[in-house]
């Protein structure tokens, strides 16, 4: 069809529900115009405006106003950036978004989308903070549970609390695997075995779609194939100096494992990672260009026929943040944005994730560089997404319902019981006194770091100094270095080796008093100089202070599992090939390592 709409009526037949989806799909698309045909295909930010108005744009985030995406742009597929205060005002927007779209032309509905917001980490690059909706561990802690029923039911919550402020596709489950312990995105992974790895997110992809895939389902995009993780020095390939994916242990197949266990539970929609294979088979592009990957391995073998859509912002250079963010392009960054696009839909995918280049995609077909008939084969699947999600027959949510759904009571005390269960203690010395230091008594003289004293307050008495206390509780991060800019520090990579000031402070603590550390262990730290001064460490992966102090005071069981080795040292790690699991020498504590209090 021409570019330019025709003056005939609309033929909404589309729109009836009765008719099978393959056939509104084909009615819809033979009366798109070229313009309405490219907006499908570009997936980026946006933002929501004040007390859930449409938003003017986000110029931290070089993001134009909602209008012009709908309006100017043909676009309808969005991830919703940022926290919102309250669920309501999510929806509030949501609705007025949808109601834009449907004033065009055809009004085709927007699809929301979004990076996991259940959980405790801030990283608009990956994750955003709970907000309004029930916290949750991150996904090393759901997998610290061992639980797959506790997974699918986590699912299931968030399914509810998504769908109710009108999100329907879930930029998650990550089932990549944490083969090198200094890789910056462990956090929203299950951890370095393949097998747990598939069995959560099978379990993950079943709770967000539902027992059938229809109008009350999220569709997931499980990310990132064929397996993020094996990165050179375990450097994130947002940017250049981790673009590079490395298998040394010949372990590619190891990777795709996960992803195998999700196609089988009905995964609907595929992210290729950043990274570039260098020295396997493949050609040594970037994941979201490379052919033998997205054709040979994800269409061809494992038969896979849903969305593919790219990670953000392969085509052009943006800023982010006042600072210049190039095209992750890694092995073309010497082809064109224009060149760009046509080898990532050569290669197999559908939809650009984090571009809003449609002019590009409508040049290249004009001039027959593309074929209007190579659009149609993932318009299809755009289309077919959107026909199954039921958003034609009811794109808007109740605004007003949408508070008391997100983060119920209900849905908050499950996030907190699979906080609890997370916890994981590693090491439990007995004391001066003879017996373990876990768990302490409710009531004893508390000293505090990392931790509210009015939280502490509820479990017994805080005091000043360690010299007054019967426990110590101090709180720390997993260690990382501080690079250039703050986007980059979003990340946290390089070393593993807690600072010396830290070490000796805790040492020094530890001297006075029997002392619990509690370690965010995002990454799998070095932990043996704390293991050693300390009467006990717990990691966890996104806790309450509550729920942390119900397991330290044994008011809950803990009982959580070691998603990963922790390695003995640095040069265990440096010396370990960062596609293969449980590589490193002598680790300190091994995979599914936890004692029960």
């Amino acid at each position: 069809m021409s570019n330019e709409a025709t003056t005939t009526a609309v033929d909404d037949r589309y729109r009836d529900a009765s008719l099978p989806v393959e056939e509104r799909v084909e009615i819809l698309l033979n009366q798109m115009t070229l313009d309405e045909k490219a907006g499908l295909f570009f997936q980026t930010m946006i933002s929501i405006g004040p007390d859930g108005e449409l938003s003017d744009g986000d110029p931290a985030f070089n993001l134009p106003s909602n209008a012009h995406y709908v309006l100017e742009r043909s676009m309808n597929h969005f991830n919703l950036l940022g926290v919102a205060p309250t669920a309501g005002t999510i929806a509030r927007w949501h609705n007025r978004l949808q109601e834009l779209a449907a004033s065009t032309r055809l009004g085709i509905p927007v699809t929301i989308s979004t990076d996991p917001r259940h959980a405790f980490s801030e990283n608009p690059g990956a994750a955003f903070l709970s907000g309004p909706f029930s916290q949750w561990p991150e996904p090393l802690g759901l997998a610290a549970t061992r639980d797959a029923d506790l997974v699918q039911g986590f699912g299931d919550i968030a399914r509810q609390e998504y769908t109710a402020v009108g999100i329907r596709v879930a930029l998650h489950p990550q089932v990549d695997l944490a083969t090198e312990p200094r890789w910056a995105r462990a956090l929203q992974t299950f951890g370095e075995d393949a097998d747990l790895s598939g069995e959560l997110g099978a379990a993950y992809v079943r709770g967000f779609q539902g027992e059938s895939f229809g109008a009350g389902s999220v569709s997931t995009m499980t990310k990132h194939f064929p397996g993020g993780g094996p990165q050179k020095d375990g450097e994130d390939p947002h940017f250049a100096y981790g673009r590079e994916q490395v298998y040394p242990g010949d372990n590619f197949e190891y990777h795709l494992k996960p992803f195998e266990a999700v196609f089988a539970a009905g995964g609907r929609q595929i992210m290729p990672y950043y990274g570039m294979p260098v020295g396997t088979e493949h050609e040594e592009v970037g994941f979201g260009f490379n052919k033998s990957v997205l054709t040979g391995l994800l269409r061809e073998r494992f038969g896979f026929d849903g969305i593919v859509c790219t990670d953000w912002g392969l085509v052009t250079d943006s800023e982010i943040m006042g600072q210049p963010f190039p095209a992750r392009a890694w092995g073309v960054e010497d082809l064109t944005p224009a060149e760009r696009i046509v080898k990532i839909l050569d290669a197999g995918a559908d939809q650009f994730g984090g571009e809003k280049c449609t002019e590009l995609l409508i040049e290249l077909v004009e001039q027959g560089v593309i074929t209007e008939e190579r659009l149609d084969v993932s318009a299809r699947r755009l289309l077919r997404e959107k026909f199954e999600l039921g958003l034609f027959e009811n794109p808007y949510v109740d605004a007003e319902a949408a508070d008391s759904i997100v983060g119920s009571a209900a849905f908050r005390a499950a996030g907190d019981a699979a906080q609890r269960a997370s916890i994981t203690v590693l090491s439990n010395e007995r004391t001066d006194a003879g017996a373990p230091a876990l768990p302490f008594a409710r009531g004893a003289k508390l000293y505090v770091e990392g931790l509210a004293p009015e939280a502490a307050a509820a479990y017994g008495e805080v005091v000043a100094t360690p010299a007054e206390a019967d426990v110590a509780i101090l709180r720390l991060q997993a260690p990382f270095e501080q690079r250039d800019t703050m986007f980059e520090n979003f990340f946290h990579a390089g070393s593993l080796e807690f600072p010396a000031e830290v070490l000796d402070h805790v040492a020094e603590v530890a001297a006075q008093v029997p002392t619990v550390v509690d370690v965010f262990l995002d990454r799998p730290a070095i932990l043996a100089p704390i293991v050693e001064s300390a009467a006990a460490v717990v990691a966890n992966w996104g806790v309450s202070p509550a729920a942390l102090l119900d397991v330290l005071t044994g008011e809950a069981a803990a009982h959580g599992r070691l998603p990963f080795d922790v390695p003995r040292s640095m040069a265990a790690v440096e010396a370990s090939r960062p596609d293969v699991p449980f590589d490193t020498a002598d680790p300190l504590f091994r995979f599914g390592h936890g004692l029960t209090l």
